[in-house]
């Protein structure tokens, strides 16, 4: 069968992996996102989609418009039988979901956390299961019908990127399933009134207090590795544990150092710094830089 791929960090580009060495399909075509400029010195740098599309030869676009009328036609002409989509980061006019079956596969059990940033709102609500949903796409963002949906209880100190990157397998293996039995599947509907909304992440999100362990823990997950989590300083905790949950302590006061961490009492709980980073500085071990600002046990961090 004939598919159109369209996505662009690298949870799409281990569906496009998956999906190339499936002898069942033939990828006429990849859109991705425009190359950005990376870094200080502002390299235009591809997206991990286009990378994989150039590494397997196939035929790649990168518009910075989809809807623009050159685009719509180029996937007419690729006449496709389905069009994958997996986080593209554009939404598909009606001109084109009308050329194809449009399957978006979503980072959630939808209807649950509709959006942008679908996982990082599980880890923050501290959700037990993993899971990719696919959908029949619709004008409107996340809310067509349901074609499938894959799952499984991931471990509970599992990062934002570990998860996403397991998600794509997942996802890739729920997609081939989808488009060898597209014909038998009956698509259900979602119940908008049990919807909610995951809006896009931004730095500012990364703020975090000392006031709860748990509610700074799930933070570090869901924001790991972008934005990260900072204290009001600018301190980055780059590395932590959760080490307790429950104990009333002061925030901010150094309960013990080894020899290269350091437990930091919460207002609720205590959590492990192993690695940080201060304002314009390098990441260190929490310990040394403890030992530099000539704090003890007891001391406050902040």
């Amino acid at each position: 069968m004939r598919i159109v791929f369209m996505g662009s960090p690298e949870f799409a580009g281990i569906i496009l992996e998956e999906l190339v060495a499936s002898v069942t399909c033939e990828i006429v075509g990849v859109f991705s996102q425009p190359d950005k400029p990376v870094g200080r010195k502002q390299l235009l740098t591809p997206c991990y989609v286009s990378e994989s599309a150039i590494k397997l030869s196939l035929p790649l676009f990168r518009p910075a418009k989809l809807r623009d009328v050159e685009n719509i036609d180029i996937i007419k002409a690729l006449n496709p039988d389905f069009i994958v989509v997996a986080a593209y980061g554009q939404i598909l006019p009606k001109e084109i979901l009308d050329i194809a079956p449009c399957i978006n596969l979503h980072t959630s059990a939808l209807p649950r956390h509709r959006g942008a940033a679908a996982l990082q709102s599980l880890l923050l609500a501290d959700e037990p299961y993993a899971v990719v949903t696919a959908i029949m796409m619709d004008v409107k963002l996340d809310v067509g019908d349901i074609l499938g949906q894959l799952f499984f209880k991931h471990q509970g100190d599992a990062r934002f990127e570990c998860l996403l990157k397991r998600l794509g397998f997942l996802a890739a293996n729920l997609i081939k399933d989808i488009l060898l039995n597209y014909k038998n599947i009956k698509p259900l509907r979602q119940i908008n009134a049990d919807a909610s909304y995951a809006k896009k992440v931004t730095k500012e999100d990364g703020l975090v207090s000392l006031d709860s362990a748990k509610s700074l823990y799930l933070k570090y997950k869901a924001y790991y590795p972008w934005p990260g989590v900072y204290l009001q300083d600018g301190l980055k905790l780059k590395e932590i544990e959760i080490v307790d949950e429950k104990t009333v302590g002061m925030a901010g006061a150094i309960s013990s150092i080894d020899a290269g961490s350091v437990v930091i009492e919460c207002g609720v709980g205590k959590i492990k710094i192993l690695k940080l980073q201060p304002q314009s500085k390098n990441e260190m071990d929490a310990a040394s830089y403890i030992r530099g600002k000539r704090l003890g046990i007891g001391d406050s961090i902040l």
